[in-house]
């Protein structure tokens, strides 16, 4: 992978922008901000989607697979993620012809110029959390300008030009280019060390996530039950903190929580009383909620408002997204690629399945991450899912690590009887069809391409007789 260098200067007058990569989550969202705006937009990916289908249609020029001459003769700036690899022979060509090279952070930083930018930073729920403040602003009548993870329900887009001077956005913190913003209002959802390869210690972490909140202008908001958040809170440096949790000191207290279909929380603000719902379940939506909720009320927006217009969330793409059903057995969506995440999404599961059962397809994501977690990752398959099957490392912009396959999960369960390490696709999909009844789930887990297996999924439900 490269590392971003995020002091390359940006220009200063921008009309034709090529993106390396243009049909991942983060990137197509500028992309179709620049569409928005009026540029000039190129790009190229590995292979074609439903998110480079969008762009192409509003007049984006596509070029699949990744080639030098895939790069325009005219073009004032090229951007990349930092799972890009170096020899790209796109990147390759815009660096011999002197073309800035920009991280996508470094793009969003040119969209929210002169914005009241409201970040959204954590290991776990920046997604999710970013679109709830999104539906809650625009609820209230606030045209913001987003970019975000995933694509916000209702709004059918995981980015937005608004016409009001807020610009809500999710921040990665994974290689530091969360700092590169100017930021005024920094949520922090949590913070569970994670990223090391570009951080190297869990201090170096903590404290990036501490040098982004310092920066906030106006207002930092921060779990005050999460022990990470906690351990960033003591170095924060900042005037207005605003704390929202179940702990007994929080701003925006939680009082109760309500989950099934939904979820749903009491919250307790300067003596006063209110209840945030949205509509998506789990337990840890409930708290995503309150801290949106929190976010809201460090904008100066009303309590009661600011719930009310919580209220229309009905979830972003690969949150437990529901794909179809057959024979009576649902299958579901997910981003989770982390221990936390997995946890809270199982669970959510669970709230809403009654007596079904979950069958999980992991795959895992990132050679150091399964190498550092695979017994976290069992741990938690084994005691949340009824079954699991497992797929190899999907490595993104990792090289592989010799052994390291995801067999390492799999070989860490406690019973094997409740394991299946399938890195063949198609015995996958067969194997989880075939475990499955009706009434039970199959959720697939991962930040990576595992949501492609879907199909296969349906296709082994419709095909077998769940005997």
């Amino acid at each position: 992978m490269i590392e971003p260098d995020l002091t390359q200067p940006i220009p200063e007058q921008i009309e034709r922008v090529h993106f390396i990569g243009i049909g991942g989550s983060g990137m197509s969202g500028i992309a179709h901000m620049m569409l928005d705006a009026g540029l000039a937009v190129s790009g190229s990916d590995r292979s074609g989607s439903a998110a480079v289908d969008r762009l192409v249609e509003r007049g984006a020029r596509v070029a699949i697979g990744h080639d030098a001459a895939n790069l325009p003769d005219e073009v004032d700036a090229v951007v990349v993620t930092s799972a890009l690899w170096p020899d790209n022979p796109e990147l390759v060509a815009a660096r011999e012809r002197g073309v800035p090279v920009l991280h996508r952070s470094q793009a969003l930083h040119v969209l929210a110029r002169g914005k009241r930018v409201v970040a959204v930073a954590g290991a776990h729920g920046k997604t999710t959390t970013t679109g709830m403040l999104v539906v809650g602003l625009h609820g209230l009548g606030i045209d913001a300008s987003f970019v975000n993870g995933g694509v916000i329900a209702g709004l059918d887009a995981s980015s937005g030009h608004g016409s009001s001077d807020a610009f809500v956005l999710e921040a990665d913190e994974s290689d530091g280019s969360f700092l590169l913003y100017d930021v005024a209002v920094a949520l922090i959802t949590n913070v569970d060390t994670d990223h090391l390869d570009h951080y190297g210690t869990p201090e170096a972490f903590d404290a990036a996530f501490a040098e982004f909140a310092s920066r906030a202008s106006e207002a930092v908001v921060i779990s005050a039950d999460d022990p990470g958040a906690q351990r960033v809170r003591a170095r924060i440096r900042h005037d207005r903190v605003v704390t929202f949790g179940e702990a007994a000191d929080a701003d925006v207290r939680i009082v109760d929580i309500r989950v099934g279909a939904s979820a749903a929380a009491t919250v307790e603000i300067a003596g006063e009383r209110f209840d945030v719902e949205v509509g998506v379940p789990g337990r840890h939506n409930a708290v995503n909620a309150v801290g949106a909720l929190a976010t809201l009320v460090a904008m100066g927006v009303a309590p009661v408002d600011g719930a009310h217009a919580l209220a229309g969330f009905r979830g972003t793409g690969r949150r437990f997204e529901l794909h179809g059903e057959r024979r009576g057995v649902r299958v579901f969506d997910d981003y989770a690629h982390h221990p936390a995440e997995v946890d809270a999404a199982l669970s959510a599961a669970r709230t809403v399945i009654g007596d079904g059962r979950i069958i999980a397809i992991h795959q895992p994501h990132l050679y150091t991450r399964t190498r550092d977690m695979a017994g976290d990752f069992a741990a938690v398959y084994e005691r949340v899912a009824d079954h699991t099957v497992v797929l190899d490392v999907y490595g993104a912009r990792e090289d592989p690590i010799p052994g390291v396959t995801g067999a390492l999960v799999a070989e860490r369960f406690q019973d094997d009887a409740d394991v299946d390490y399938l890195p063949d696709w198609q015995q996958a999909a067969e194997r989880a069809a075939e475990l499955a009844r009706e009434g039970d789930i199959i959720v697939t887990l991962s930040c990576g391409d595992v949501y492609r297996i879907i199909p296969q999924v349906l296709a082994a439900l419709e095909e077998g007789d769940g005997s």
